[in-house]
């Protein structure tokens, strides 16, 4: 039997912290029963992990993948003309480069779902990954 993965893509939540003696953070998995959990924190360590290791079992990803998008958009009135370094990717760049592996290499979207904080930055994530769900017919 394989063993089920789960992906997690977040910068700061840890999935194995405990709260109350439970890996509180998984309510968010969409993978159920048994799983491992490969902890990523940004865009590069996302696409190398599932590079190397192929598509895991389910995904929950964050946006925010850094303090400098938090801060962005948690105060856009002071940051509204400011654009996110190029070298900042989020986690809608993972979902969009996740979107193309899947073409390129004809592969199903594994489950997925957000914890992200961000609630129109999870929106966008989960439509996108939704969309594409409908549309993508694996030959």
């Amino acid at each position: 039997m394989e063993t089920k993965t789960l992906l997690w893509l977040d910068d700061y939540r840890d999935p194995n912290e405990l709260k109350d003696g439970i890996k509180h953070w998984l309510v968010f998995s969409p993978v159920r029963g048994t799983y491992e959990v490969h902890w990523v924190k940004d865009y590069k360590e996302f696409t190398g992990w599932i590079t190397k290791n192929g598509l895991p079992t389910g995904i929950c990803f964050d946006h925010d993948l850094s303090d400098f998008q938090a801060f962005k958009n948690n105060y856009p009135e002071l940051m509204s003309d400011v654009e996110l370094p190029p070298e900042e990717k989020t986690g809608m760049d993972c979902a969009k480069w996740l979107v193309d592996y899947c073409i390129d290499n004809n592969q199903e979207l594994p489950l997925f779902t957000s914890q992200s904080g961000n609630p129109v930055g999870r929106e966008n994530i989960l439509t996108l990954l939704t969309q594409f769900e409908k549309q993508h017919v694996v030959k």
